[in-house]
């Protein structure tokens, strides 16, 4: 029986009516709790801050550890030869006979071998390296060649064999004959450099799409299963990588995947997740949004290095076969990346994971023509990242059901929709709650004359000191993955890549938190974002 994985359209039932009104409720309860406690008892307030800002000072340290350490393991993960590697997996006995004995000192080294003998006891139940082939769909709306061939030529540039890749241009029909001429001039000069060029138009206004990128993908992927088919190729084999129009994917991604993809029997229900790296135009953005980017690679180092925590975040690559079986990605969503996990999750029984690729594909931050342009482009982009916060109302209206009629077991979905939604209402109370949340106590109870009240401001402000060692360990890690300072900007610039992070408040109450509410009020009053604003992408030249 085929399994209901779509979002609803329309009325909603109560119970996702609820559910949808959830992570807003909450944000908004924790912020008005801690004014009502405050009136009430200064101390009780107290006590209710500390405990939120002390959850801030544990993951601030958590940060500092996990971003040394994922920068550390995708710097190793990059000097690796996975060409080499990949071509070992072909004959892994006569590869095992010939490496083992080695020192290997190189990552990932002793469990090279390890997979090696693994495949040579099992024989056949492997694909053959030589079988792979990838399939990469960038997607486009109205961008221009200044932008796309960027993105085109790093897939020209991957080590795995050309001739085994097959690149998808999913285009927009309401990008307009502009766009049309773009593709088709683009089909023309990359024919010949991949086993392929498929151009693929997505039309405008099919029943049952929002405005996004999920219905292009979608449309795509039948194109590309459907030219899979004709020609004979073992849809078994086939690995999809789904691109933004401005993703430069490194040089060795396509072969860390497809090494990971060969050694792991469970290939099929795993998605490879790519280390997202805002970096092709930092030196250009302007300070507000270079901390935005900064910030959110940094958020991706750390999640590589909890794969237990890790879901589809912007480019992913995922089988063919299992996208086709699940009819590819969300037509209903803006955010089908994140959407894509439960969506697998779902379709697989539970049994369904996001495997870390520690090579990363590099993408653009935001900017627009003018300054104001891109501050307004910035806060557009985050509010419909925090849109997100949609799946908690599609998880747990697959949860909170009986028995008979849950796909994933209680406890065994439970602890995912409590860190989804837990998630989300930290993205919006956590900045606000530290930056003002100190004075509250003793705005709202001010004929208290408590030691506490008055000193919370300082006690506040001591575990804020403490908490900073999270963002010193960033920016120095931030300068150590700045890309080659154009030669356009003088050293200068250096020195504003430090002092930007003054404005790391301000950044993170106005497109952190601002932005998760606007997104979890939206879902409370029931008017759901349905179309994808395409956030403008101007190349500084």
């Amino acid at each position: 029986m085929r399994k209901n994985l779509e979002i609803p359209q329309g009325k909603r039932t109560k119970l996702y009516r609820a559910l949808e009104v959830l992570p807003g409720f909450i944000s908004y309860s924790a912020i008005i709790l801690l004014f009502v406690l405050s009136l009430v008892n200064p101390v009780i307030g107290a006590i209710y801050l500390f405990i939120l800002i002390a959850t801030t000072l544990v993951k601030a340290i958590g940060v500092a550890y996990r971003t040394i350490q994922g920068y550390e393991v995708i710097k190793r993960a990059g000097y690796v030869d996975w060409r080499s590697r990949v071509e070992d997996l072909e004959n892994p006995h006569d590869a095992y006979e010939k490496l083992h004995g080695n020192e290997g000192k190189s990552y990932h080294f002793s469990e090279h071998l390890e997979n090696l003998r693994m495949m040579s006891a099992m024989a056949s139940d492997y694909p053959k390296a030589s079988a792979i082939q990838h399939a990469v769909i960038m997607t486009a709306y109205n961008e221009g060649p200044e932008v796309l061939e960027p993105s085109i030529n790093a897939v020209r540039k991957s080590t795995f064999p050309k001739k085994r890749i097959i690149f998808v241009l999913a285009y927009e029909e309401r990008g307009g004959e502009v766009m049309e001429n773009v593709a088709k001039e683009l089909a023309k000069k990359y024919k010949g450099v991949f086993r392929d060029f498929l151009l693929v138009k997505h039309p405008a206004n099919l029943p049952n799409e929002v405005i996004g990128k999920g219905p292009n993908l979608t449309y795509a992927g039948q194109a590309l299963k459907a030219y899979v088919e004709k020609n004979h190729i073992p849809i078994e084999n086939v690995i999809v990588t789904s691109l933004d129009s401005d993703n430069h994917m490194a040089p060795k991604y396509l072969d860390s995947v497809a090494y990971e993809f060969i050694t792991h029997p469970n290939r099929q229900r795993l998605s490879y997740q790519p280390v997202s790296l805002f970096m092709n135009n930092i030196w250009d953005a302007p300070a507000p949004t270079r901390i935005i980017a900064v910030s959110n690679s940094f958020f991706n180092v750390i999640s590589t290095m909890r794969p237990h925590l890790l879901r589809n975040f912007a480019s992913h690559s995922q089988p063919l076969q299992a996208l086709a079986a699940m009819d590819f990605w969300s037509k209903r969503t803006i955010v089908e990346d994140g959407h894509q996990f439960w969506r697998s999750l779902f379709f697989f029984d539970g049994d369904y994971s996001v495997l870390p690729i520690r090579i990363p594909i590099y993408q653009d931050a935001v900017i627009d023509e003018t300054f104001w342009k891109t501050i307004k482009a910035q806060f557009v982009q985050v509010r419909r990242w925090y849109y997100g916060a949609s799946d908690v109302a599609y998880v747990g209206s697959r949860l909170f059901v009986p028995k008979e009629k849950r796909i994933i077991p209680f406890w065994q979905l439970f602890p995912k929709f409590w860190r989804l939604l837990d998630g989300h209402v930290t993205l919006a109370i956590l900045a606000p709650i530290v930056a003002f949340g100190g004075w509250v106590p003793m705005i709202m109870n001010i004929s208290a004359h408590s030691m506490i009240t008055y000193n919370i401001p300082n006690i506040v402000s001591v575990v804020e000191t403490f908490a900073s060692i999270g963002l010193i360990v960033s920016i120095l890690v931030s300068l150590r993955m700045l890309p080659k300072r154009p030669a356009r900007y003088k050293k200068g610039r250096n020195i504003l890549m430090v002092v930007q992070w003054i404005l790391m408040p301000i950044t993170s109450i106005i497109y952190q938190s601002l932005a998760a509410f606007y997104a979890q009020t939206r879902l409370m009053l029931g008017r759901y974002m349905e179309k994808f604003d395409v956030t403008k992408k101007v190349v500084k030249k």
